[in-house]
């Protein structure tokens, strides 16, 4: 795939995401958000639980899970500390890393608490 097919691709499955998240609850509070530490896909409460949420679309979750490795976990966490920072009021909820994963057909996946970085 060419690059704008896959940022499109990348586009479409965090569109997915988002709506499948509403349909179970969960209120996206912000997209695509980037600070020089990395980038979270989505940022999501529901009740008195903070989602930091990856976004993969791939052929299958297991290579989506592959996707996702030390480096980028860490990149994600880093980001996410400093969203807290940025966000007091939402310092005192509980925090959760999870990974929706889109397949081929569009039909999206969502893994919760798919790792737990150290301080959270």
């Amino acid at each position: 795939m060419g690059s704008r097919v896959t940022e499109r691709f990348g586009r479409t499955a965090e569109q997915v995401a988002a709506l499948w998240l509403g349909l179970k609850g969960y209120r996206v509070l912000a997209r695509r958000l980037r600070n020089h530490f990395g980038e979270i896909d989505l940022v999501c409460r529901r009740g008195s639980c903070l989602v930091f949420v990856e976004v993969k679309g791939r052929r299958s979750t297991e290579s989506a899970l592959y996707a996702l490795g030390p480096q980028q976990q860490r990149r994600i966490a880093a980001a996410a500390r400093w969203y807290l920072k940025e966000q007091p009021q939402l310092a005192g909820l509980d925090c959760r890393f999870d990974l929706v994963t889109i397949d081929r057909f569009g039909l999206p996946r969502h893994i919760t608490d798919v790792w737990r970085p150290t301080g959270y």
